[in-house]
């Protein structure tokens, strides 16, 4: 049998070692001293009230402990993973709220044989020692057409039940005020469950399998059988397969839902799907419910009632009234209740309007590059990275993923495209902001990022003044721009070591007179020295710098592809360029 691995210091004492957890993370919760009972540490505030208490076996969590609190439950009571608890445990929580001046004690049980029986014979024990008790049982289950002898299970709908009585309480509600208002909430919920994965009980194997392609619906929270097993489907088809079998007329356990019907949602993770699948599942629900003209007011999305590390989730529909909606919006300190928006969910604007780019370009001036050299200029640099493609790719394989060349040849192509579909800008601000953007969407990546980042610093020296002066700024500008914000220096085995050589030349630019030509020639020439050098640097800086030096004998692909981009321009360059005195 094989046992799956969990964070525990031993399996007998998972369950005490949680619950201390909880209190001790938890400054309104008490263990009750010899049992695995969870009160709220305010207990004179329940005299004259009403006490609630609920439980059931462990590996549900944040059910049942996580919902004490004021406005909630008063206490919780746990048995062993996925077992219910002793009834010698229940009693003696009833005698602690008791003891406390309770008002009566409700006891909110799911549908399972073991808790009905242990909750039933406390009660019964209870009474006798003249308390007055009174017990709920939930069953919200929407699994099967035809319920079992055994009632319908209790799942994550118990929850709201906790939420609903706990408001209740807290408004001087009698003990049998609260349980037929609560037993009529109860006729308004259902929930349904789907799972990727079994759970393990811990010192166990899997409570059951499934094959990698398929789900089973209507899964049980302790690994029992649901109605029928799926191939895997989209967020979208399995929500729809499950309102579908919730609502379905011919059944018994359904949700009679109809178009205007308002509800409370509760998209529930049964413990091992992640936060990302969770919040798909959420809009494809939101939207299933919706596109059938139903108005959700409330939404709650995260672990409530779980399986351990099942990975799956339950959707909770509530029919709800004006009066459910004030006593579920009630506050309450307990610490795994959400904080959740009073305002309903559907109706709202979901899209804000992106607000539009204000940045103004002067003209450009007489000696502005004209467009057609811009022009020959990228044609040369597309050319060169494209022809790199594979010499770049296998640098890159000593350090990266060996895509350093194909990263380049999209972003070349990605400007092929855009100087074929549209004109060319003939202000350069406007257009290193324009190529800025065309590399953030299309080129990817950190190297995106990077280019992107440099070419919009790089343009704002150039809104100004766009002769000589101007582009040694712009090359300084986007190079400290890399430098802040990339986290690198020169020597790290960069692209910066290459920009930052040629930069350096580039600052003859601000002499009067000077020879562009050769000042870019020789900046080109520099840049490719730099880059070879690389070959002996210790990386400083992005994913080489996570690799043996010993590996690193080769120079950096991305200070060699900046190095090509440095002679490409210039290559590109002609007497079009046209400087100010």
């Amino acid at each position: 049998m094989e046992v799956s691995k969990k964070l525990l210091n031993s399996v007998p004492g998972c369950v005490d070692d949680a619950l201390q957890g909880l209190v001790c993370c938890s400054p309104g919760l008490r263990l009750l001293q010899g049992h695995r009972v969870i009160l709220r540490a305010d207990l004179e505030d329940v005299k004259g009230k009403v006490a609630l208490l609920s439980g059931g076996g462990s590996g549900h969590e944040p059910a049942h402990a996580g919902y004490v609190g004021r406005g909630m439950l008063t206490g919780a009571i746990a048995g062993p993973v996925f077992t219910s608890p002793p009834v010698g445990s229940i009693v003696a929580a009833i005698r602690a709220v008791a003891e406390a001046g309770a008002e009566g004690v409700l006891l909110i049980v799911k549908n399972y044989t073991g808790d009905r029986l242990n909750f039933g014979l406390a009660l019964e024990r209870a009474r006798g020692e003249g308390t007055k008790v009174e017990m709920v049982i939930i069953g919200d289950d929407c699994a099967f057409s035809l319920p079992k002898k055994a009632g319908r299970r209790g799942l994550c709908g118990t929850v709201l039940i906790h939420k609903i009585a706990g408001a209740l309480a807290e408004e001087g509600k009698s003990l049998n005020e609260i349980l037929h208002f609560v037993q009529s909430a109860a006729t308004r919920i259902g929930t349904l469950g789907v799972s990727l994965s079994p759970c393990t009980v811990p010192g166990s194997g899997p409570t059951f399998k499934l094959a990698p392609d398929e789900l089973e619906l209507g899964l049980g929270i302790h690994g029992e059988a649901g109605v029928r097993r799926d191939k895997m489907k989209s967020s979208d088809d399995v929500v729809k397969v499950m309102i579908d079998h919730m609502t379905d007329p011919s059944s018994q356990s359904r949700v009679d839902l109809s178009s205007g019907d308002t509800v409370i949602l509760v998209v529930n993770n049964l413990g091992g799907l992640s936060c990302l699948e969770l919040q798909i599942v959420a809009s494809s629900a939101v939207h299933c419910l919706e596109g059938r003209g139903v108005k959700i007011e409330r939404a709650m999305v995260g672990s409530f009632m779980t399986a351990l590390e099942m990975s799956g989730v339950s959707l909770t529909i509530m029919k709800c009234t004006p009066e459910l909606l004030h006593l579920y919006d009630r506050e309450t300190s307990a610490p795994a209740w959400p904080r959740i928006s009073h305002f309903p969910v559907t109706g709202q604007t979901r899209i804000l309007q992106c607000v539009p780019e204000t940045t103004t370009y002067e003209e450009p001036k007489a000696d502005t590059m004209s467009v057609q050299v811009y022009s020959r200029v990228l044609g040369c640099v597309c050319a060169a990275l494209l022809a790199l493609e594979e010499e770049l790719n296998d640098l890159d394989r000593a350090a990266g993923d060996g895509d350093c060349g194909s990263t380049h040849a999209r972003a070349a192509q990605a400007i092929q495209n855009w100087v074929n579909s549209q004109q060319i800008p003939s202000n350069p601000a406007k257009l290193l902001m324009a190529l800025s953007q065309v590399l953030l969407e299309k080129m990817g990546g950190t190297s995106g990022a990077l280019y992107s980042l440099f070419l919009i610093a790089a343009a704002r020296p150039l809104q100004s003044a766009c002769g000589p002066q101007a582009w040694a700024s712009a090359m300084e500008d986007g190079i400290e721009a890399m430098k802040r914000f990339g986290g690198a220096e020169p020597g790290d085995r960069t692209m910066l070591d290459p920009l930052c050589a040629a930069a350096a030349v580039l600052q003859s630019l601000r002499i009067p007179g000077c020879d562009l030509m050769q000042i870019v020639s020789s900046a080109a020439q520099r840049a490719m020295e730099a880059a070879e050098s690389t070959r002996h640097m210790i990386a400083g800086a992005g994913r080489a710098s996570y690799i043996g030096s010993s590996s690193l004998n080769r120079p950096d692909p991305g200070a060699i592809a900046v190095a090509a981009i440095l002679k490409a321009i210039k290559e590109g360059l002609d007497p079009g360029f046209v400087s100010s005195p």
